[in-house]
Parts: C-alpha cells; structure tokens; sequence
C-alpha cells in the first residue's frame, strides 16, 4: 500500500498548472466515440480514471490513439455504430465513467456489464438505473450497485424525469440515453449542477434547450465531430488554491483553469471566508471559460457554507476542510449528503482525519462543522484516506499547518484524477514523498 509523508512546509509559490478536467475527458471520448468522422481531443487528462473510458470506447470498436500523453484521436462510428464488448466494460475507480456509460449503452442493440474496482462496486448505481427504467431500458444492479447489467433491444421513450438530488452524471447519462429515445427528453434538477454535457452535445450539433434548471434534448440523426482543447481541472486547482491562501510566499499562480460557472463554487464559497483570489485572462476554449488564477495567503474566518453553492464545490468540499480547520471561528457546511457515496465517505473519513490532526468537528448527516484553529500547528498524525484521492491530496495540503509530519495512506488512487501531483505539489514548495507503507 502507498503512503504520502506529507512534511511540515512553510511557503509555497510559483507557477502551477494542472492536468485536463476529468469530467470533460470522459464525455469528449464518448461523443467523439459516436459522432461522424475523426475528432480530435486535446489536453486529455491521461489518469486512471479517463483511460477507463478511453479503453472501453476502444473495446465497444471505436479506433482510438494517443499521439501523445494528452492528444487523443477518435474515429467516430457514429450514434448506431458501437460494438458489442466481449468482456466487461472495467470502469476501474470511476463513478462518472460507469454512471455515463449507462446512459450510452442503455438503448444498443447488444448486451453489456460494468464493472469497477473495489471501492466502485461498493457505489450506489439504483439512481442512474431508475430513470433509465422509466424511457424503457432493462438496466440492473445487484442489491443496487454494480455490476450493472444491460439488456440490448430495448427502444427507449423520452421522458419528463425530475432528479431527487442535484447530479451531473445522472443528468448526463439520461441525456445521452436520450440520444437515441423516441421523443425529447427532458431532465430538471433541484438546483444547478455542471452544464458539460449540455455545452458538448450543443457542440455536437444536438438541439439542447435549457431553461433555468430545466434540460430538454431532442434526439439527433447525427453528431458533428469534435475538436476540442479540455481546460484545467478546477478540481485539481483547488488544492493549490487553498494551499496558496494558507501559505502563498508573495502569491501562487496556477494556469489554464476551468471556470466553468458549475464547477466553481468554491470560489465564492472561499471569498466569503475572506480569500484574497484574482481571477485573470479569462478566455474560452471549446465553449468553456479558461483563466489563470492568483492567489495569495490570507486570514480565513468560518463561515456557514449557503447550500445553493455546495453542489457547485461537491468534489471540493474535502480541501474546503482543511482551509475550515485553518479559519478563525466555526464554518458548518450542509446539504452535502452526495459526499456519503463518493469514493469513500467523505463526510465520515475527512472528520476521522481532522479529529486525527487536533480540529475539533462534528459530522452532520449531511455535511460538517468544523471549529477552526488559525493560530495553531496540526499535530502530526498517520490518516487513512480510505483509497480516496481527494482525501490523500486534501491532507497534503494541511502540512502546511502541521507541526510534524502527517502519514497518508492508501494514496495509489490519485493517479485516478491526477497524474504528477507528487511533481506539482512539490514545484509549489510542499515538502512531500511517497513509500510504501509498512504492513502492521
């Protein structure tokens, strides 16, 4: 098993830039994978998780290649195009991948399984099933996780569905099952969640109309080829981002990141709380907003996180911790019950490992209260990130507070979201290495 040692550093700075989005490379591979002709997807996040999907779209017979790391080549075979797999599709530790993945396959004319490691079979997988039942698809779990097993043959109907909880997977893979629907389909969220897939399938030449928190797509004959350049994970910045605003040695740039204004609800969530981050050279790259972000140290205080901003900081929530854990006063963060079934339980594991450092917290049912410390050092600590990779990265992150060095465990999952950041981490100024953990 892999462990982070995670040493007391003081400063960061620099230049940052961090790999491509991930929810972004998973939906470019499956559209370029059924539109017409040869597309082209640039600054593909090349991690575990997206080469998943890369491998699975390469063994339903879509013709793939990498010139590079991350430049990917798609050969599309078009919307009725994909190919029966012999072995089951492995989504490896990806949620989004399996949830999609559901959605595209929902209406072929061949039978599939997905499957996933470990931590991903243990993943409730009844609420992209459910919808998809309802336009007609024979989709089922076991005990309501995966694998998922579908039925080809099935003509699928589109429907009106209303999602119980804000999701952009489920979202997504009801939209791409309604590609090939009998009818439009359209998809309402309680409150707003990431819009990739809407901008992609627009790019695609699909008919999207959306209407505040309404979707509604009317099945194509035909998608357009894409030719796309993926922006910076807004995820993975914001690791730095927080890491600048604890430590920041004059500031901390970190480039070419995604803003899209689904994704970045940390931001508000964090200027709130007092953080002193520029936002410059915004431009656009394939209909998504791109900038380079400064950030530099400042004094946090807590706050109570408004719960319209938590779905648009979801996978943010664990680094917003440990700035939490550093604020003067209490921060509580509610409506984030989404976080019990990610990788882990993020709610129970990042409370675990505050506790662990000396920050005294409550765990809600659905979030956190965490009473900050700003005047006082982490104690040193061995943390469990239950093969999570935004835990393992989140509690790197808190060595900058730490008096002494924090043993994270169970870290091989970062290559997941993101490739090099031992390299990263460590061209800001943290002072991080990787082991092998001793067995007990």
């Amino acid at each position: 098993m892999l462990q982070y040692e995670a040493r007391p550093a003081r400063r960061v700075s620099g230049v940052v830039e961090v790999p491509g989005d991930k929810s972004i490379s998973h939906r470019a591979l499956m559209l370029a994978g059924i539109a017409e002709g040869t597309s082209e997807v640039r600054g593909f996040l090349s991690g575990e998780d997206c080469l998943a999907s890369l491998a699975a779209m390469r063994s339903l017979g879509v013709g793939l290649e990498q010139p590079g790391p991350t430049h990917v080549v798609v050969r599309g075979v078009g919307l009725r195009g994909l190919k029966h797999s012999r072995e089951p599709l492995d989504m490896g530790n990806a949620g989004t991948a399996m949830r999609l993945f559901a959605g595209l396959l929902a209406a072929q004319q061949f039978d599939s399984r997905l499957v996933g490691d470990a931590s991903l079979m243990k993943r409730p997988m009844e609420r992209v099933a459910v919808p998809l039942r309802e336009m007609g698809a024979d989709v089922r779990t076991h005990e309501g996780r995966p694998p998922i097993d579908i039925r080809g043959g099935r003509v699928l109907s589109g429907i009106e569905y209303r999602l119980p909880v804000a999701s952009a997977q489920v979202k997504s893979a009801i939209l791409l099952a309604g590609l090939y629907a009998d009818g439009p389909t359209t998809v309402i969220s309680p409150a707003l969640s990431r819009d990739h897939s809407e901008l992609m399938l627009s790019g695609c030449g699909v008919r999207v109309e959306v209407e505040d928190l309404r979707v509604r797509l009317h099945p194509p004959q035909a998608l357009k080829s894409l030719h796309f350049t993926v922006p910076g994970d807004f995820s993975s910045a914001a690791f730095f981002i927080v890491a600048g605003l604890l430590a920041a040695d004059g500031e901390l740039w970190i480039r070419n990141v995604g803003m899209n204004p689904t994704r970045t609800g940390l931001l508000d969530i964090l200027r709130r709380m007092g953080a002193d981050i520029e936002v410059s050279n915004t431009r656009e790259s394939g209909g998504e907003p791109v900038a380079d972000l400064r950030v530099r140290a400042s004094e946090l205080r807590g706050i109570e996180v408004p719960e319209a901003l938590v779905p648009l900081a979801i996978d943010e929530i664990p680094v917003l911790c440990i700035a939490a854990a550093c604020a003067q006063g209490e921060t509580v963060i509610r409506g984030a019950e989404e976080l019990r079934v990610k990788e882990s339980d993020r709610i129970s594991t990042m409370s675990a490992g505050l506790r662990a450092l000396g920050v005294s917290t409550a765990e809600l049912p659905d979030g956190l209260r965490i009473q900050g410390r700003p005047g006082a050092a982490f104690g040193g600590a061995t943390l469990d990130s239950a093969g999570d990779h935004r835990i393992a990265m989140s509690f790197s992150i808190a060595s900058l507070r730490a008096a002494g060095p924090i043993l994270i465990r169970d870290v091989a999952n970062v290559a997941t979201s993101f490739p090099g950041y031992l390299e990263a981490a460590r061209s800001a100024g943290l002072d991080l290495r990787v082991s092998e953990a001793q067995t007990p």
